[in-house]
């Protein structure tokens, strides 16, 4: 009876280590992903779809006007931290064109967010925008 007294007392303890254990493993483990990745281009196109449709209420509907600290701002501002390297620019731009390709109809309200949000992207959303 002791010992299965023991064994259970023991076996929180055991679980919390192993759970803090393997939560600082993820942690690093997405750190180190994390870092490989900006060795090269990290720009995922859906990285950038979903950052684009938090403005979908503007995109859409043209309004309300996204202004610098709201949520699509901040979005816009996302966007270009990605493009922190000419190959991850060039990434950022090829993506973008294919979104405006995509969202055709809302093409110019895409293009216009770098402005309202007072952003510079290095390029130009526009379909005739060569990303080379």
């Amino acid at each position: 009876m002791t010992h299965t007294l023991l064994h259970s007392q023991k076996s929180p303890i055991m679980a919390c280590l192993k759970a803090v254990t393997g939560g600082w493993l993820l942690v690093v483990t997405m750190f180190w992903v994390a870092s490989k990745s900006k060795t090269s281009a990290s720009v995922d196109c859906v990285t950038v779809t979903t950052l684009i449709s938090t403005c979908s209420a503007f995109v859409t509907y043209g309004s309300p006007d996204p202004y610098p600290g709201s949520p699509c701002c901040d979005a816009v501002s996302s966007l270009n931290n990605l493009g922190d390297s000419e190959e991850n620019k060039r990434a950022l731009c090829m993506c973008m064109m294919g979104v405006i390709t995509t969202y055709n109809p809302n093409a110019t309200a895409i293009a216009t967010l770098p402005g309202f949000c007072g952003v510079s992207l290095g390029f130009t959303i526009d379909p005739n925008t060569d990303c080379n």
